[in-house]
């Protein structure tokens, strides 16, 4: 039995299964029971160790080779694994609600399949091409078969594109600089062409104007998806290139680049989205906020850093996959999600409405809600670093906040003779409630995060020294 087998050419032997051999929303619970079942086991099964089962002794081995490369998935990685496809099989189940379960499913099984493999891929810097083959795989599941990509799939398939290049000839001058690190011009060159590459990456300002693009022209839930998946997976792709490269983690003016990135994504898109007039734009400036709070996590100069990021990391999943679900039920009856189009919309959709305002609300950090512990814990290491920038990542916040005041104004702006109408199905129902009950107990009840936090950094030998 073998790591690679089972939580890579599993998955996607899964997805291709169930793109040619089930229809219907059958699949939404295939792929989701998958996902679960793959989670469960990378959460209680050790990898590389012999575990004795009555008279039958059985080990997952933790690495193959595929066309001489190696694919590694350790004991380490274990959490990771758990936690990815963990999230991965909420969205699945959810997936049975959004009307295109079966493409969505099959896909996202692909894709996270291929995301997967790039944090076990060996030399790591292929896991770049493999984030690039994850990216183009993503397109048909955001643009019907029917219709023409609109600018913002374009745009955001030009931008990963341009990455890739970058990172790949960037990786091949960081081994001269591990051979000549004195050499300062080398060593300059190096870096900056990483940072083009990871800007493109992580869509830092001003690169991500493909998002609230995306947001608005396609599938909220499709959407939701990529905006959890791609930035989850590069996040852990930058923080290996840190844990690879010694003068990385020490460059003191690479860390004040990183945190000043994410501070000023943070800050605009707050700012942005308390202007917007549209609630899926809402969702993908919340997106880029959050980037933004990873990159500033990624960049400080404390122990804590790496702790921080992952607890940022954590709550993503279950807030846009409850976002983005409410956003499909409304846009299931409405011609768009502009404010016009939406307004009293809350007498209809109720609990889709409500979901939305929480999983907006915990973008924002609002205290009790999923958002706030690790936005606590990020803001208290920053401001005893910087007062300046601490005070622009609140201003961004409190955009957020605003955009999730006036969301909720128009939501419940109806005539008073309006009557109220309960148009969630029961699953649907179950689903919205489950999901802002897992937010109020990840804000209340932040320790039970805790064993996850505590084994995910491991998978970083240098980073945790």
């Amino acid at each position: 039995m073998n790591a690679a087998l089972i939580w890579i050419i599993l998955p996607m032997l899964g997805g291709i299964a169930v793109l040619f051999f089930v229809r219907g929303r059958s699949s939404a619970w295939i792929g989701g029971s998958l996902a679960a079942l793959l989670s469960v086991i990378a959460l209680i099964i050790p990898i590389d160790r012999a575990l004795l089962l009555g008279s039958i002794s059985f080990k997952i081995s933790p690495s193959i080779q595929v066309l001489g490369r190696s694919f590694i998935l350790n004991t380490a990685d274990g959490p990771l694994v758990g936690l990815i496809y963990g999230v991965a099989s909420i969205w699945f189940f959810g997936s049975e609600r959004s009307g295109k379960a079966h493409r969505f499913v099959s896909l996202g099984l692909m894709v996270i399949s291929l995301l997967t493999a790039s944090i076990a891929v060996e030399p790591f810097l292929f896991a770049a091409l493999l984030l690039e083959m994850a990216a183009m795989l993503v397109v048909p599941l955001l643009v019907p078969l029917d219709q023409k990509p609109g600018r913002g799939v374009i745009r955001f398939l030009i931008f990963q594109t341009m990455a890739m290049p970058f990172i790949l000839f960037s990786g091949w001058m960081l081994a001269g600089v591990e051979v000549s690190p004195g050499d300062i011009g080398l060593t300059t060159q190096a870096g900056t062409m990483l940072g083009l590459g990871f800007a493109f990456l992580f869509a830092i300002f001003p690169l991500y104007s493909w998002i609230p693009l995306l947001s608005e022209e396609t599938n909220p839930y499709a959407t939701g998806f990529l905006l959890w998946a791609l930035p989850t997976f590069t996040v852990i792709f930058g923080l290996g290139f840190l844990d690879r490269y010694g003068w990385l983690r020490t460059s003191g003016q690479l860390a004040a680049a990183i945190q000043i990135a994410g501070v000023l994504m943070t800050a605009s898109a707050g700012i942005f989205a308390s202007t917007q007039n549209h609630i899926g734009r809402m969702l993908g400036y919340g997106a880029i906020a959050e980037t933004g709070l990873f990159l500033i996590a990624m960049g400080l100069r404390s122990a804590q850093a790496l702790d921080t990021t992952f607890l940022l990391l954590l709550p993503r999943g279950v807030e846009f996959a409850v976002w983005s679900l409410g956003l499909n039920l409304l846009v299931q009856s409405r011609p768009s999600l502009r404010f016009g189009d939406v307004k009293g919309i809350a007498r209809q959709y109720p609990l889709a409405c409500t979901a939305i305002i929480f999983a907006h609300l915990s973008v924002t950090g609002l205290p009790t809600l999923a958002g706030f512990p690790p936005r606590l814990a990020l803001l208290h290491i920053l401001s005893s670093q910087s007062v300046m920038l601490s005070f622009w990542v609140f201003l961004g916040m409190l955009g957020l906040l605003t955009g999730a005041i006036r969301t909720l104004a128009v939501f419940v702006m109806a005539e008073e003779d309006t009557p109220w109408n309960w148009s969630e199905s029961p699953i649907e129902s179950g689903m919205l409630v489950l999901g802002v009950l897992a937010l109020f107990m990840l804000g209340m009840l932040p320790q039970v995060l805790q064993p996850l936090v505590v084994r995910l950094p491991l998978i970083f030998e240098h980073l945790i020294q």
